[in-house]
């Protein structure tokens, strides 16, 4: 039996959407969820383009292509990606007891002058999940990350990254 989570509830996109369901294995000491499920747009018979960021599944990014296959219960199960965005994703949970106390909302404002989109988890776990488009300055995202991380505002990780974001200067 399959089981709806926390996990898989990302505010849906307008218009026709689809959900394309990512499996992996959880990691240790992190959320017990072993799948994710991501809004796309169908793109053919068996592809569609990912219209969120994923908050558990590494290696995927908004407007990548991913191929899926479709089960007999009708749900559609990701087996791989077939063009990458060039989009990245961070992920950013605001330490409680720091400056910023638990607010998803001082971590969107502390990358507001970016522009980019995202998603918060739940009010009980504040983790923001950003996408950063291709062509954002990937050098001082990474400096406002690593600053955070320092004066004890965050914890970050890289959900999906780019060699362009590996490359860049505040890595």
């Amino acid at each position: 039996m399959f089981v709806v989570t926390a996990a898989d509830l990302h505010e849906r996109p307008s218009g026709d959407r689809i959900k394309v369901w990512f499996k992996f294995v959880p990691r240790e000491g992190w959320l017990p969820y072993d799948t994710e499920g991501l809004w796309a747009t169908q793109l053919g018979e068996d592809t569609a383009r990912v219209e969120n960021v994923a908050f558990l599944q590494d290696g995927i990014a908004q407007g990548d292509v991913v191929r899926f296959q479709t089960n007999e219960d009708g749900l559609r199960w990701a087996t791989g990606r077939v063009e990458a965005s060039g989009h990245c994703v961070i992920r950013v949970l605001p330490v409680p007891s720091g400056p910023l106390g638990p607010s998803a909302s001082a971590v969107h404002a502390a990358f507001a002058r970016f522009g980019l989109g995202g998603e918060v988890f739940s009010a009980e776990l504040p983790l923001v999940a950003f996408d950063v488009p291709a062509d954002a300055d990937f050098g001082e995202i990474q400096q406002v990350l690593a600053d955070g991380k320092s004066q004890g505002w965050w914890h970050f990780e890289v959900g999906c990254g780019t060699d362009r974001w590996r490359n860049s200067a505040g890595s």
